[in-house]
């Protein structure tokens, strides 16, 4: 039976049989980014389950990566990784370089003009199901026109892997949704772990905004702007986050609602935090946080709050139990109190079919 999440929380989860989702579930999307809180979090351990499990529809599915990933050795750490092992049928996307050296039989359906590091970007068909290195659009702006031209060319969901621990992968104006793989490379300590995953998750599911002031805000490139109490959305003129000191109380003439196009830093927060009205701060999605938790929670407990116009979708979380320094936590352990903190299903994926 699935597990359905809290509606409050906007998050997805599935449990079936064990089983972490059905392939359906991943299809009802265009996109789906797999993404670490730190490097080797099991973030290629949980991309190789999927593709395990989606491999009798693997023609619907194509996959490519932000940056380099599948080797078998991680260049920081000089630790092994597991390689990403790409089925029969599924399309694959990655540059020239590492095409060349791919363990696998392809087809080559399209070579773009677009050059990057490692040459042109190859996107092919696997005729058998093999390894290769994953190394494809330089950036996120490259990444959206690749997910469209996917979806154009009859596939019906593209699967990112987000190297080098990108959250802004996961940003819903790049992916529809999301894994998050997290792990003791975060913290060998269990409650600390916790802890920061459970900020990120809950960043994940900050609440939305009305409708109608998505769409407007959806026209804001950048800037700060102010809400007024009639909804109208008021250019404050201000082009950086860093120059809200010098306009002092003019910053709430018009209410205590304030968009911000830009990063959220801790010094945003802090001074937000000391304003003698609670402050609702609304960011374009979760990435934009760039704020410790300890300067987070202090915005909220004097009252502030954070709100997004796009919500991320969150369909699991994964755990990796072993660090790089070879410190192993207790698998089970992890799982039962990761899940209690989150509320929704938790993964170690080496251990489930």
């Amino acid at each position: 039976m699935p597990i359905s999440q809290p509606a409050d929380c906007g998050l997805a989860g599935w449990q079936m049989f064990g089983r972490m989702f059905e392939v359906a579930d991943i299809l009802k999307y265009r996109s789906l980014a797999i993404v670490g809180l730190e490097k080797n979090t099991g973030k290629t351990e949980c991309l190789n389950y999927i593709l395990r499990r989606v491999k009798g529809e693997a023609r619907k599915f194509a996959l490519t990566s932000v940056g380099i990933d599948g080797e078998n050795r991680d260049q920081v750490c000089q630790t092994p990784k597991p390689e990403i092992e790409v089925p029969e049928g599924m399309v694959f996307v990655t540059s020239e370089k590492h095409f060349l050296e791919k363990r696998l039989v392809a087809e080559i359906l399209d070579i773009s003009e677009e050059r990057t590091a490692l040459g042109r970007l190859v996107t092919a068909r696997a005729i058998t199901s093999g390894k290769v290195l994953l190394s494809g659009p330089a950036d996120t702006g490259g990444l959206k026109l690749l997910i469209a031209r996917m979806k154009e060319n009859g596939i019906q969901t593209t699967i990112v892997d987000g190297a080098l621990s990108r959250l802004s992968l996961a940003s819903p104006a790049v992916t529809e949704a999301m894994f998050l793989a997290t792990g003791a490379a975060v913290s060998g300590n269990i409650p600390e772990l916790v802890r920061r995953t459970k900020f990120v998750y809950e960043l994940i599911g900050l609440e939305e905004v009305e409708t109608e002031l998505q769409d407007v805000l959806d026209g804001v490139g950048q800037g700060v702007w102010a809400i007024d109490s009639e909804g109208k959305v008021v250019d404050l003129h201000l082009p950086s986050i860093f120059m809200l000191e010098k306009m002092g109380t003019d910053l709430f003439r018009f209410g205590n609602r304030l968009f911000v196009a830009g990063a959220v830093s801790d010094k945003l927060l802090q001074y937000l935090r000391v304003q003698k009205q609670p402050v609702e701060l609304i960011i374009r999605d979760f990435t934009r946080v760039f704020a410790k938790p300890e300067s987070y929670y202090a915005f909220l407990r004097k009252g502030g709050s954070l709100k997004v116009v796009h919500r991320s979708r969150l369909l699991a979380v994964t755990i990796n139990p072993v660090a790089p320094s070879g410190l192993v936590l207790d698998s089970d352990r992890l799982r039962d109190v990761m899940q209690e903190a989150l509320e929704l299903p938790v993964y170690d994926v080496k251990r489930i079919e």
